[in-house]
């Protein structure tokens, strides 16, 4: 099984997104995570999809993504040549100030930032590949995390 990562243009409407995770689920291939947002062109939106699978089932998802009549083009991403990105933003508990301090010292660490700071919590915005995120997520664990919101990867092709 290998995790791939497919980039499609689709036309930014109304019901696209559903077409697409409906037609992963009539034929039973998983969805790790989905991200869509507009273009450039108001009319296009960009959709990244990460999924796993063995050659043939990536083959096939990539053949049914291109017969949906909304899909513009797809495009299956090396994840060697391409810029892969997650937004997370972590509500940690922090009641006294040295869990206040290790916490800000850990989010200057992976260039993160302090987002929202009430009198029990900091909340942690982090952004980066999703194996950064995982590091920084089990590096304040045994702090207490209340709440956790990750965006799911996105994609683009170097270059």
């Amino acid at each position: 099984m290998r995790t791939h990562i497919f980039t499609a243009l689709v036309e930014h409407k109304p019901g696209v997104l559903q077409t697409v995770a409906s037609m992963f689920s009539r034929r039973r291939f998983n969805i790790e995570s989905i991200t869509v947002g507009p273009t450039e062109n108001p009319n296009i939106a960009r959709m990244t999809i990460l999924t796993t699978g063995d050659d043939k089932t990536l083959e096939q998802i990539e053949k049914q993504m291109n017969k949906l009549v909304t899909v513009i083009k797809v495009k299956d991403l090396d994840k060697e040549t391409s810029v892969c990105r997650e937004l997370c933003l972590v509500k940690i508990h922090t009641p006294t100030d040295k869990e206040r301090s290790q916490v800000m010292q850990y989010a200057d660490v992976f260039r993160g930032r302090v987002v929202d700071v009430s009198p029990e919590t900091l909340t942690v915005e982090i952004t980066g590949d999703p194996e950064k995120i995982d590091a920084f997520i089990n590096l304040v664990r045994n702090i207490g995390i209340k709440e956790v919101a990750r965006t799911g990867t996105t994609a683009m092709q170097r270059g």
